[in-house]
This record gives C-alpha cells, sequence and structure tokens, in this order.
C-alpha cells in the first residue's frame, strides 16, 4: 500500500465499521485471504455487480476509467474484463509499479473483510 500507508508501522482498524454498512469505492481494507491471522491491507476498487478491467495500467470500472489519485507510480497492467458477483468487492494495492503478477489482488467475498484501516 505504498506510499500510501508505510511499512512497518501500526495500523488501526475498524472491525465494526461495516457492521450496519457496506464497503465502499475507495475504502482501505483489511481482507483474510489465508487463514484467520492472515490480512492483507487493500483498496476496493470494484463493488458487486460491476465489470471491471485494467488497460494500460488504469482500472476501468463499467468501461469508464476510475480517477485514483492515490496512484502515484504508473503501471502497465492489462487485465481482461471481469464481472463481479452479487457478494463480490475487487481489491487491490495502492502501489501497483510492480508487474501484475507480483500484485496481491483481485476478488473476496463480501465475508473476508474483516473491517476499515483507520488513518
Amino acid at each position: 500500500m505504498l506510499p500510501t500507508y508505510q511499512d512497518h508501522r501500526v495500523n488501526f482498524v475498524n472491525m465494526l465499521a461495516y457492521r450496519y454498512s457496506e464497503p465502499k469505492r475507495g475504502d482501505v481494507v483489511t481482507i483474510k485471504l489465508a487463514g484467520p491471522s492472515v490480512m492483507f491491507m487493500k483498496r476496493i476498487v470494484g463493488l458487486p455487480g460491476e465489470t471491471i478491467a485494467f488497460h494500460r495500467g488504469h482500472a476501468i470500472i463499467n468501461g469508464e476509467p476510475l480517477n485514483e489519485p492515490y496512484v502515484k507510480n504508473p503501471c502497465d497492467w492489462e487485465i481482461p474484463p471481469r464481472t463481479l458477483g452479487a457478494d463480490e468487492y475487487y481489491f487491490v494495492g495502492d502501489n501497483r509499479s510492480m508487474p501484475e503478477y507480483d500484485h496481491t489482488k483481485g476478488v473476496a467475498p463480501r465475508a473476508r473483510i474483516a473491517g476499515k484501516v483507520l488513518l
């Protein structure tokens, strides 16, 4: 999540943030991907039912480029369109200067989103 969040810092997570509301595009969340104690900190860019793709490094949502002022380093990702299910979110980190295959990103069901990261 560089440069938005620095390595080796303590980040607080509001585990109740989504108890009465759903995650929103742009939220930085913790996602349980590999068991109960391993979490990733990523940004939500795709919401349920949307079609997401990457073209020349830019996120495309339902055919329109997504404004992402938090992405400071350009990338050249080419990811074909994918339509998210009714309970799926697409997440990706802000540091996209690395090759696409080295970056942890993808789709997670709502149940895997543990909470919202506090600034």
